[in-house]
């Protein structure tokens, strides 16, 4: 049934306009990849469900994209290539401390009769190594960034970029970051245009299906010999490391990254089968800007050797 709904998707769902595009930039930006490097694919954002077919409303998911952009940071500096395949206008990385209000970044100064907005001077140094950094990873051929908006989008990006990464084997790491929405309005259920409020009734009532579980055929058909990483949010601590080793003994991939809502900028469980291991940062790691996302791609990159060595 798994295998039928997913299937089902796909066609009734069909590839978006983009998709050739996407998937001869990935082809190109792994030609450039020496054979020593690794590639991970960061996937970062949420995704966003259409109401209509020609859309006005739709239901979102809450991430803004900063652990994905984080992460994707990391893994350039530890010597990865990355494909970031993000949610359009969600952070990006290396630029992402600089994607806030306007205020919080520029300062007006007076120079005599006259005035003018320049960046805050604790910022510049700060901007200029970003910027250092990025131009360094473009120059190197180690970032790819690729956005989508929509669900349909994403999985169809996600599949490609997974066929594509095939051929690197053990050398491609899948981190899957991304708030993919867990339910879906099928296009046939769809309103053709927008849904009319005021029409003599008091509520709207939705009819949503689950989104097949696409982990499974990542692990089995698209990618079956990368290490592939997913995340885990709750809000219940009670069922957080329950429903992290569900899901690898369901999907049998390697990782599940488990965290809560309210502190997962500074704790986080890295749930594997045999094992569960706790990473907390103190008040003085926070203090000091330390983030958690390095700590995250270190221990990422750890498993990824030592799959590779066994």
């Amino acid at each position: 049934m798994e295998n039928e709904d997913a299937i089902r998707f796909f066609i009734e769902n069909p590839a978006p306009s983009t998709l050739s595009n996407v998937e001869n930039k990935v082809k190109r930006f792994i030609d450039l990849q020496p054979e020593e490097r690794n590639v991970v694919l960061v996937t970062s954002g949420g995704t966003l469900v259409p109401m209509e077919k020609n859309m006005v409303r739709y239901i979102d998911n809450f991430s803004a994209g900063n652990r994905g952009a984080a992460s994707a940071e990391y893994f350039c500096k530890a010597g990865y290539a990355v494909i970031f395949l993000y949610r359009n206008y969600s952070l990006m990385p290396f630029v992402r401390h600089f994607e806030g209000p306007w205020t919080n970044l520029f300062t007006k100064r007076n120079v005599g009769s006259s005035s003018s907005w320049e960046i805050k001077d604790s910022l510049k140094d700060m901007l200029n190594s970003s910027l250092e950094d990025l131009e360094h990873m473009e120059k190197r051929s180690q970032l790819l960034c690729l956005p989508y908006t929509m669900l349909t989008e994403y999985l169809w990006y996600l599949k490609t970029i997974a066929e594509g990464l095939k051929c690197l084997r053990s050398r491609a790491l899948f981190y899957l970051a991304a708030a993919v929405s867990d339910f879906h309005i099928p296009a046939q259920d769809m309103s053709e245009h927008k849904i009319q409020s005021g029409a003599g009734k008091d509520k709207l009532e939705l009819s949503m299906r689950p989104v097949p579980k696409f982990l499974r055929y990542l692990v089995d058909s698209w990618a079956p010999e990368a290490l592939i990483i997913s995340f885990k949010l709750e809000t219940d601590e009670n069922i957080l490391i329950q429903k992290a080793r569900a899901a690898l003994h369901r999907y049998n991939h390697q990782l599940v990254i488990a965290n809560l809502l309210t502190t997962r900028k500074k704790s986080v469980a890295f749930v594997i089968p045999d094992s569960v291991m706790w990473l907390h940062l103190s008040e003085d790691d926070l203090k000091n800007g330390i983030e958690i996302e390095d700590y995250i791609v270190s221990q990422c990159i750890k498993l990824h050797k030592e799959k590779n060595l066994t």
